[in-house]
């Protein structure tokens, strides 16, 4: 991978020591035509007695006015390098901080909009756009400048214009008269009205195969350069890599999603754990945000809490004869998901759901703050539902005789026994805030 880091600090000092190398030669030119001056005084006063005074003078004035103007076209050659080197070095920083923002966008449609967004505010572009391959077409993905409406989703063939050239041959086009360019294609000005004057497009390339390309559009000739170019080169890789992992993560979520639906649904057809889930994720879920836990983390908790009693896949409910048998299922839940990669952080919670805040419950017997966070959050939340609903792990198999009806409690009896558990059986802290969010209304 391209590292935008390296880049950008060896650029910084390229800068500083061209800047030093500039103000020494300059110190250098100012020496020069003050020996300059001084040998033709001494030349003038050697012949002095000979030569006119006006002559002199003339001499003199000419000397002085050549040294002036010596000055100021340094001078001014000077301020236009160190001008172009300042705006190189800030195209460069653009570049690199666009890069970084873009390996932390999670989500296709976003990280299209910044890339475009990223690539006309870096090099000063009148509009842009980023096309996608999709068969033997382009589609206009994201367009910025123009008539946005229009374009976005707007399909060409992936062999027309300047930028069908980019994905067909895999390399970058500059052109400043883009009406002139044998490649140019008008059929998307005509559409949008637009007369386009300069093209700059970098292909998006992926393992030696082109998905697409970045191109950016001026008004104006001779809009973009050779530098332009090149940085536009490096950052369209970057992006490229970043559809890449956008693409794979949005796939393994997608992939997840399916698989957590299948496994709920597995789930609640055991009629004693009808809608357990989906209540228990709603408890935790409150829990949740009276302690502040951060976004990312409540998705991992709320995971947890739908698949917190997925080992019972594993066992025969209707054949379980002991409490011990009961009591396997939360390792059987953390067998069955830490395999999997984006089940793997969550499994830990699953095998700590039924862990006293005193030590003693199972399976590791684990107390206070040795218990996950998110597993002393589904302990209270389960042990609520448990309390007020009906259906629940308290009539599972043969633990009770079919003819016992389990004890479901109102709403200010599972409070109270709540607070009588506080500090032994629950986390105290985490009961206070449950009981601070919770109301009757509340329970299904």
């Amino acid at each position: 991978m391209w590292n935008g880091g390296k880049v950008a600090e060896d650029s910084s000092d390229q800068i500083n020591f061209i800047r030093q190398k500039l103000q020494t030669v300059s110190w250098v030119i100012l020496f020069t035509l003050f020996i300059f001056q001084l040998l033709i005084v001494k030349f003038i006063y050697s012949f002095m007695d000979y030569l006119p005074m006006a002559s002199v003078v003339g001499v003199l004035v000419i000397a002085a006015a050549l040294g002036v103007m010596c000055l100021y076209l340094s001078k001014v050659a000077m301020t236009k390098a160190v001008d172009a080197i300042e705006g190189y070095s800030g195209k460069m920083r653009t570049l690199v901080n666009s890069t970084r923002e873009l390996q932390h966008i999670d989500h296709s449609d976003v990280l299209l909009k910044n890339i475009v967004e990223s690539a006309v505010k870096m090099l000063g572009a009148d509009g842009g756009t980023v096309l996608l391959r999709d068969e033997e077409q382009l589609v206009f993905k994201v367009v910025r400048g123009g008539n946005e409406q229009a374009l976005e989703g707007f399909k060409i063939p992936d062999d027309e214009g300047i930028v069908g050239w980019v994905v067909q041959h895999g390399k970058t086009v500059r052109a400043n008269d883009a009406k002139h360019d044998s490649r140019y294609w008008p059929e998307v000005d005509r559409m949008v009205g637009h007369d386009t004057s300069a093209v700059l497009c970098a292909p998006l390339e992926l393992h030696s195969k082109t998905i697409g390309a970045l191109e950016l559009v001026g008004d104006g000739s001779g809009v973009f350069g050779q530098e332009d170019e090149e940085i536009l080169s490096h950052f369209a890789a970057q992006a490229a890599l970043s559809i890449e992992k956008t693409e794979f993560m949005e796939s393994e979520k997608n992939y997840e999603i399916h698989l957590t639906n299948i496994l709920t649904e597995a789930l609640e057809s055991l009629s004693e754990k009808h809608g357990h889930a989906r209540r228990v994720a709603k408890y935790t879920l409150m829990m949740a945000d009276a302690v502040g836990m951060q976004e990312r983390r409540k998705q991992r908790l709320y995971q947890a809490s739908i698949l917190h009693d997925i080992g019972f896949l594993k066992l025969r409910l209707d054949k379980i004869s002991s409490p011990e048998e009961y009591t396997l299922h939360p390792e059987h839940g953390y067998e069955m998901l830490k395999p999997i990669n984006f089940y793997a952080d969550i499994a830990p919670f699953v095998l700590h759901h039924h862990e006293r805040f005193d030590g003693k419950g199972y399976p590791a017997g684990y107390a206070g703050e040795e218990i996950p966070l998110e597993s002393r959050m589904l302990f209270i939340a389960e042990a609520f539902d448990a309390m007020v609903s009906r259906h629940s792990y308290k009539k599972v198999g043969k633990v009770l005789s079919e003819d016992v009806i389990p004890r479901v409690v109102d709403f200010a009896e599972a409070v109270s026994e709540l607070k009588k558990h506080a500090g032994s059986q629950f986390d105290p802290r985490l009961v206070e805030a449950f009981l601070q969010n919770i109301s009757e209304e509340d329970i299904e």
